[in-house]
Parts: C-alpha cells; sequence; structure tokens
C-alpha cells in the first residue's frame, strides 16, 4: 500500500479535524507545532475552516477567534440551507412526491451532529424521473431560477430531464444565493452509464423518514453505494477535493452499514474499482473503519491499485481549485476505474437505445452520433 501519511503540519491537522472521532489531543499536539495564518490558509483555501474550528474548540481551552467565526457563520448558513431543504420537501410532499437528500444534504440534515460542519456548495436531492417536471414547476413556484453554473449547459429543461437533473438558484434571506440540484438519476456522471448506478425509485423506496421533516434519507448501504460513485465522479481530488471523502467516513461511522449488502450492490453494478477508491482513500487518509474484508474483496489488480494511488498521491488531494487533471490524463484516470474492458466499452459506446434517448436519433445511422459523444467526452467533459 502507498504511504499516504500527512507530515505537513497544517495538512495533518485538517486530516485530523475532518475524522468522524478526532483524537482531540493529537488536535491540540499538532496545533502547537503550526502558524495559525498558515492553518486557517490551508482550511480556507481547502473549504474546511468551520471542520478545523470544531476540532479546535473541543481540543484547546481557547480556539482563535477567527476560527470560532467561521464556525458560527457556517452554522448559520448551513441552517438556513436546511431550512429551505424542509420548505421544499414539505411542498413535494404536498403533490405526492418523495424527495431524498442525497451526499452533504442528507448528511447534514439526518445524520451528523454539527450543521456548521458539513461544508457544501448547493443542496442535492432524489426524485423519481416520473416526477421531476412536476418538482420543476414546484421550485419555480418557490421562487427558484432555473439555470445552470456551467456554461457549458443551457436552461433546458427537455435536456435537463434527458440528463438527469437540472439546476436552480434562489437567494436567501442573508443575501447569499443558494445552488439546489434536483435529480431523477442518482449519480449522472459522464463516464457512468445508467445500469451502473442505483435505480432512484428503489432507493426512495428503501429510503427513510427523517425525524421533524417530510424529507428522507437513503437507506445506509443505498446512502453509502451514493457517495462512493460521486466521489469517484469527481476523480477523487478534483473540486471539491479532500473533503469529499469526509462524506465516506461520516456515513461509515454513523450508520448501521450491512457489509455484506452493500458488496453485493457493488457487484451486481460492477463498480468493485472505483467503490474500493472511495472507502480506501478516507481509511487511509483518517482511519475510517471499513472492514479490510471488504476492502479486500473489492481491490482491483495490485499494478492498477499501486498505480492509481501513486497518481492520485502525486497529483494530491488538498487545494481543489487547483488543475488536476490535462483532457487526456482524466481521460485514462476514467478509463482505468472500470472493472473491466467491457464496462470501458459501453461507457464509450452506449447501446443504441440509450444513444437514441439522449440524442433524439431518429434514423438508422449512428455512427456520427458515436463520433460526437467522443468527441465530448475529450473535450467537453461533458455531452
Amino acid at each position: 500500500m502507498i504511504d499516504f501519511q500527512i507530515k505537513e503540519p497544517c495538512l495533518r491537522l485538517l486530516c485530523l479535524a475532518a475524522s468522524g472521532q478526532c483524537d482531540i489531543e493529537e488536535v491540540a499536539r499538532t496545533y502547537r507545532k503550526l502558524d495559525v495564518r498558515a492553518l486557517w490558509e490551508s482550511a480556507r483555501v481547502n473549504d474546511m475552516t468551520a471542520v478545523v474550528a470544531h476540532a479546535l474548540m473541543d481540543a484547546l481551552d481557547e480556539a482563535p477567534p477567527l476560527f470560532c467565526q467561521a464556525h458560527e457563520e457556517s452554522v448559520r448558513r448551513i441552517n438556513l440551507y436546511l431550512a429551505e431543504l424542509d420548505r421544499v420537501a414539505y411542498s413535494f410532499a404536498q403533490a405526492g412526491i418523495s424527495l431524498a437528500a442525497l451526499k452533504n444534504s442528507g448528511i447534514a440534515r439526518g445524520i451528523y451532529p454539527c450543521a456548521g460542519c458539513c461544508p457544501m456548495g448547493d443542496m442535492d436531492v432524489l426524485v423519481e424521473k416520473r416526477h421531476f417536471r412536476q418538482a420543476h414547476q414546484i421550485l419555480l413556484g418557490e421562487g427558484f431560477h432555473f439555470d445552470f453554473r456551467s456554461p457549458l449547459e443551457k436552461a433546458d429543461l427537455d435536456a435537463a430531464e434527458k440528463n438527469g437533473g437540472a439546476e436552480y438558484w434562489k437567494e436567501l434571506p442573508d443575501g447569499k444565493k443558494l445552488w439546489f440540484e434536483l435529480q431523477w438519476r442518482p449519480i449522472s456522471g459522464r463516464w457512468i452509464q445508467p445500469d451502473q448506478e442505483p435505480d432512484a425509485e428503489k432507493l426512495l423506496e428503501r429510503s427513510v423518514a427523517i425525524s421533524g421533516t417530510t424529507v428522507r434519507l437513503l437507506a445506509p448501504e443505498d446512502n453509502l453505494l451514493q457517495v462512493a460513485l460521486h466521489t469517484a465522479k469527481h476523480s477523487y481530488v478534483r473540486a471539491p477535493g479532500f473533503r469529499l471523502h469526509m462524506d465516506v467516513d461520516r456515513l461509515v461511522r454513523h450508520l448501521p452499514i450491512q457489509w455484506d449488502v452493500f458488496l453485493n450492490m457493488v457487484i451486481a453494478l460492477r463498480v468493485k474499482t472505483p467503490v474500493y477508491f472511495s472507502l480506501a482513500i478516507p481509511s487511509l487518509l483518517f482511519k475510517t473503519p471499513v472492514p479490510a474484508e471488504v476492502l479486500q474483496a473489492l481491490a482491483p489488480s495490485d499494478w492498477k491499485r499501486q498505480w492509481l494511488f501513486r497518481w492520485l498521491k502525486h497529483i494530491g488531494f488538498f487545494a481543489p481549485d487547483k488543475g488536476k487533471f490535462s483532457n487526456p490524463a482524466y481521460i485514462l484516470f476514467n478509463a482505468m476505474l472500470y472493472d473491466n474492458f467491457g464496462c470501458l466499452w459501453r461507457a464509450a459506446f452506449p447501446s443504441r437505445a440509450l444513444m437514441r434517448e439522449h440524442y433524439d436519433i431518429r434514423g438508422r445511422l449512428f455512427f456520427p452520433y458515436y463520433l460526437r459523444r467522443l468527441i465530448s467526452l475529450a473535450f467537453r467533459r461533458t455531452l
């Protein structure tokens, strides 16, 4: 196994703070070795100021005021997010639409005790595809604006429905903008096919209620699988980068995962390789208690494991806004995450049924559309 030990004091403290079971004595020892301004900059760049602040408040008699203020601001902001999430979920429920909060949204709403320590850039929710357009109309009625952050995507509802989700924004009472992502595909990655991600209807059917709200939470195994695939979708190091791995750590530590059920789901979807790295990385960085037999069952070949670990370590998990991959490297890296060549081939050349649905192909000539897809994957990272 590649040595993932983080020795630089500021980054080491970020790892300690990110762990779901923070060693406060080691936090205090590490803090005494570093410069506070350097720690602040490391935490700021990685969007970890509130998480580090909480660890310092637990470990020190008096935490630096700058960090305490960041934690208070994060608590206020995330509570505004969660209030909006509750309001939207209630409106959906009134229309007979179930809503499950995904990733950090679900962790903050129903799992982790401190909302301020769940930094997020948006809220992600899952609905059934048959409810997508009705949910869209409800969001517009609630004052949300249909828009996409990426300049490569246009606010076209037909295209959004085909691709698996849409984005919206709304100005909150504090003047800040909340981005809200409505999905019917739980992952919707460019390099993952629909038959390699969990089915939204089954996920919502197995979802569980969160007390005090109509927001629902994915079942433990479903939640971990969705988060693991989402982490892989971001190539483990691309924005939001380091803090992505806290999601896995928090789910493993706070939910009763049935590992045999989880393994069967991963194997059935043929996503052992990407899920392996999503579990192994927090295990190395945070000592996340993933059973050794689970990692062994998911592990790819030795050469692939060692090569990808070295690549990830070289690229670095920190500074997520820094460029991580060139286009050729990005393609190669994603290609290496497939369990076998057959899965890679199906990703590059989906079935004709999927191509016809996505590209509105009406004739019998498919070659130009496959060529268009390859060019999009290679140069735009979108379809």
